[in-house]
């Protein structure tokens, strides 16, 4: 008899919480997002608990949101993920260190020489998660007037990852046998110049950085759209979902996993994680209050750039008290838009009902006892919809503990998740191969 699938958890850390009414439940670290002695208690909490990963998104832009939500907003300060995440590097020593680059906004030199570094000091921890960067007001940041337009962004990351993958093949693993009698350090027959270029980037390499310990650093993508979906089949070996129920994750997961069979590559050598907002509760009434007075803490006027943000246009011209019309097309992340529509059709939600959801987490949610959550997440293991989950916790560090001290223990008990670390890397902790260098294999 075969053993039971193994889930795999990422905890989502950038923000701390993704809940707006977080920071002010009671008990909570007001702090926690640019805290560093308080991300090093999270870290390591989730470090005993095994967890895969540590993933910080990042955001290029101080959300474009009216000054009353601002005030509320616990997100608009927090750390840059390579600074923060090298630090961490040094307090743990197995649990996976995510980052978000944007392919829009650095270059790829930039992004192959920092994670390279970040694997190294971490000895191979790290991962890279691909993103197109949807918020407009990111581009004003960087001297554009304004966005490219969604094709163009997908395009260029295509060809971002090739480059960065590329360059993280310049040396072969054994370019470097520092031999002190024949005075070389280098033997340059094992190094590779890239000389790159292609529709947006002219890249010569090498970089100048040794092999990643992993080879590469675990690719991670997010993307829904379908153009997000054929890029993860192509490059992801960890994706982050955005399905809200267990139908559209079957979906997604036999889409994505069903487009890498097409294309040659091993459907099991990509792992699809679906962010899960997690409430823990003593029984499931008791976990239902307490996202119902979480939900509670939330202003409206947070609430309605929520939604304006998820729609990519100003919903405050809506009716608040009628159904969400028709939405058309922006340069806004396309996925996202049309969950939040699906939504609203849906359940045939109100433009308030719609904001006040969304603007506490209106994603995927698992609320209840340690039980009822791991019967959820093992039907989602045992019937396709995923991997495993990405899990946001609701305010810290309660909501984190809650979930290290009752979940964990259940998922280990019916034998879905580990008790110990499978090994050093991020890869072998996945279940990943490293893969091979493009210019010097075997």
């Amino acid at each position: 008899m075969s053993p039971p699938k193994q889930l795999k958890l990422g905890a989502f850390m950038r923000p701390v919480s993704i809940h707006a009414g977080a920071w002010r439940y009671p008990g909570a670290w007001r702090d926690a997002n640019f805290n560093f002695q308080r991300l090093h208690y999270l870290a390591r909490r989730l470090e005993s608990a095994c967890f895969d990963a540590f993933f910080m998104a990042d955001h290029l832009a101080v959300l474009n949101i009216g000054r009353e939500a601002l005030r509320r907003s616990h997100t608009v300060t927090s750390f840059e993920p390579f600074t923060l995440l090298s630090a961490l590097a040094s307090v743990t020593s197995r649990i996976g260190l995510v980052a978000t680059a944007s392919t829009s906004f650095d270059e790829p030199f930039h992004v192959a020489r920092r994670f390279a570094s970040l694997d190294h000091l971490s000895g191979g921890r790290a991962g890279w998660n691909i993103v197109t960067t949807s918020n407009p007001d990111a581009a004003l940041n960087f001297g554009l007037e304004e966005h490219l337009d969604h094709a163009s962004r997908y395009r260029r990351a295509r060809e971002f990852f090739d480059v960065v993958t590329g360059l993280w093949d310049s040396f072969a693993d054994d370019a470097f046998p520092r031999e002190a009698a024949s005075g070389t350090y280098l033997d340059p027959e094992r190094m590779h110049v890239l000389a790159h270029k292609g529709e947006f980037f002219h890249v010569r390499g090498p970089l100048n950085i040794a092999r990643p310990v992993q080879g590469w650093p675990v690719i991670v993508q997010a993307g829904a759209s379908e153009p997000g979906r054929q890029l993860a089949a192509e490059t992801a070996e960890l994706v982050f979902a955005a399905p809200t129920r267990l139908e559209d994750g079957r979906e997604f997961y036999a889409d994505v996993k069903g487009r890498m069979a097409r294309i040659g590559r091993d459907p099991d050598h990509l792992k699809i994680l679906p962010g899960a907002f997690v409430v823990v509760g003593e029984s499931d009434a008791e976990a239902r209050e307490k996202r119902e007075r979480l939900d509670a803490l939330v202003d409206y006027e947070s609430a309605i750039d929520a939604l304006s943000s998820q729609l990519g246009t100003d919903a405050r011209r809506f009716d608040p008290d009628g159904p969400l019309p028709a939405i058309p097309d922006t340069n806004a992340s396309k996925s996202g838009r049309e969950r939040v529509v699906e939504m609203a059709a849906r359940e045939n939600l109100t433009v308030r009902q719609l904001a006040r959801r969304l603007g506490g987490y209106g994603g995927l949610s698992f609320v209840g006892t340690p039980g009822t959550i791991a019967d959820a997440m093992q039907e989602w293991l045992e019937t396709g919809g995923s991997d495993g989950f990405n899990v946001m916790f609701p305010y810290l560090p309660e909501g984190l503990d809650d979930f290290v001290d009752k979940v964990v223990p259940e998922l280990q008990r019916r034998g879905i998740f580990r008790r110990a670390y499978e090994g050093a890397t991020l890869r072998e902790n996945l279940g990943l191969p490293r893969p091979p260098n493009r210019f010097f294999p075997g």
